[in-house]
């Protein structure tokens, strides 16, 4: 087994970068992950992380509140014009944070750069045709076909300044296959609860309260400033919480939950996260990149996926790995999502005999060699899980390298099929199942997708399932697709994560189910 490594971050150099700035506010937050977010371009990435650290700048239509109750934002309510038309009423008096007012104009050039080729974001909201201004505070959005959830489908749609992004050139989303770095990367104009004050990617990034944001009234926080650093180094983060130079890590280490609990001046949030971490394999491919296997595809054998599948024993990675805070999946989505269900979330068993079995059945007695690729930064104990994995496909015979990189790295790779095997965990922002399929399932060029699995009559499926009103009839397409997924064996489900929190008793931060930090939630204590 071959394992790549990247250098971790000193703890001296999280100590000066924490430090660096003199903080003058009054209620400051000190706060880490192991990952930085992926951009500042509120378009360009579709990823957990960015869209949480977007919120706190931008805003939305439609909010996902610290319940995951979607509430009216800068949208104040909407109607159905017609079946395939939407009318939103904005929100008035709302001010971008150079003082200019936010109008229909600026949410039709939002969701049209949203749509455009370089967005991350366009294949949740490719029902849309057109957005029509009809006045300054009334927008019609018009669906190619009837679209049952467009309202969720708008909650990570955030909305930028149109004469701004003219002003900086930035009018269609970073280009971040293609490397690109534009003024939007690092800087930000929203409307949103704080002001981007500073943006030093993977070092550190600085917000302050933006007093005049049009929410303050009824979410009165006190926020002065918060100071985020990404300190991938877990003893590191754990040690800058311990010492007081953190007040809050979003990502806490599993083997020092004890140890933060049981330390005076610190506890700890817990709930389960709308998100499942699971195992994508290339079956669409005639050859992989990084098999002994030559002229053909293991992966595109379903017996091969369904040893791998029983190869491994997720009930142990519960217990070992992730120490209990883990809930065995048999779907790539959890419970909170619509659609799930516990028929369908069964595993199949745990049986090495078996996955010997199949993997005779299918021309490779002896096993094949094959590189798994993994981030090291990015879900709880990912590298953990991955280097279990390998010692599990060990036992059928399947060599496993396992490369463990930065997400930063470990993404492109997936949207660029430039991976037989890879790590990925999805949230589900709009809670619906239609989003995972559009974007895990369908077939996509360079897409999520990078299993290659390609079916027309699937694809007609979820097309159908994105304009179906009729809720029942949804339901059961919802339900097809799912079984020919768990049938096809896709992917290989691991576990539907559970959150922990650390943070200060100063500090009243409530724990939400994506992971997503609202400081508009928080309290102060004495």
């Amino acid at each position: 087994m071959s394992i790549k490594f990247l250098s971790k971050i000193s703890f001296a150099f999280v100590t000066v970068a924490l430090t660096a700035s003199p903080v003058f506010a009054e209620n400051v937050i000190r706060w880490a992950s192991q990952g930085d977010a992926l951009t500042s371009d509120p378009h360009a990435a579709n990823e957990s992380p960015t869209h949480s650290a977007s919120r706190k700048v931008y805003d939305v239509l439609y909010y996902n509140d610290k319940d995951m109750k979607m509430t009216p934002w800068l949208a104040t309510g909407h109607k159905l014009v017609n079946a395939k038309t939407w009318e939103f009423s904005l929100r008035k008096g709302v001010k971008f944070h150079d003082g200019s007012n936010f109008t229909a104009d600026d949410v039709k050039f939002s969701i049209e750069r949203a749509l455009s080729p370089t967005s991350d974001l366009k294949g949740d909201i490719s029902s849309i045709q057109e957005v029509k201004v009809i006045n300054s505070h009334t927008v019609q959005i018009i669906t190619k076909e009837p679209n049952p959830i467009m309202r969720n489908q708008l909650t990570n749609v955030f909305m930028m300044s149109k004469a701004w992004s003219e002003k900086h050139k930035v009018t269609q989303p970073q280009d971040r296959a293609g490397k690109q770095e534009t003024y939007a990367v690092r800087h930000a104009m929203g409307t949103g609860p704080f002001k981007l004050e500073l943006r030093e990617p993977d070092v550190k990034t600085i917000l302050v309260k933006n007093n005049n944001w049009w929410g303050l009234k009824t979410y009165p926080h006190q926020v002065d400033k918060i100071i985020y650093t990404p300190i991938a180094n877990q003893a590191t983060r754990v040690a800058a919480l311990l010492s007081g130079e953190l007040d809050f890590i979003l990502d806490p280490p599993l083997q020092d939950l004890d140890r933060i609990k049981n330390t005076a001046g610190l506890h700890l949030e817990q709930t389960a996260q709308v998100r499942t971490i699971f195992l994508g394999m290339n079956q669409g491919v005639k050859e992989l990149l990084t098999s002994n296997v030559k002229g053909k595809n293991p992966l595109s054998d379903q017996r091969v996926r369904q040893a791998m599948y029983q190869a491994i024993n997720v009930e142990a990675i519960k217990k070992k790995v992730m120490r209990g805070y883990a809930v065995p999946a048999g779907l790539i989505t959890p419970p909170a999502v619509h659609g799930y269900t516990e028929a369908l979330n069964k595993r199949r068993p745990y049986d090495v005999s078996a996955a010997k079995k199949l993997l005779t059945e299918a021309g490779y007695p002896s096993g094949f060699s094959i590189q798994l690729d993994c981030p090291n930064n990015r879900y709880i104990n990912d590298e953990g899980i991955c280097q279990a994995v390998v010692g599990m496909l060990g036992k059928i015979g399947i060599k496993v390298n396992l490369s463990a990189i930065p997400k930063t790295l470990h993404f492109p790779k997936i949207k660029n099929r430039e991976t037989d095997f890879y790590m990925l965990g999805w949230g589900v922002s709009s809670l619906d199942s239609h989003y995972v399929f559009n974007y895990l399932v369908k077939g996509a060029d360079k897409g999520w997708n990078g299993t290659g699995f390609a079916d027309a009559d699937i694809d007609a499926t979820i097309l159908e399932i994105g304009k179906e009103v009729d809720f029942p009839k949804r339901d059961k397409m919802i339900a097809k697709v799912w079984q020919k997924l768990r049938d096809n064996v896709n992917y290989l489900p691991i576990h539907h994560q559970v959150i922990v929190w650390a943070m200060s008793d100063k500090l009243d931060i409530p724990i939400v189910a994506d992971d997503g930090v609202r400081f508009i939630y928080t309290k102060f204590k004495k």
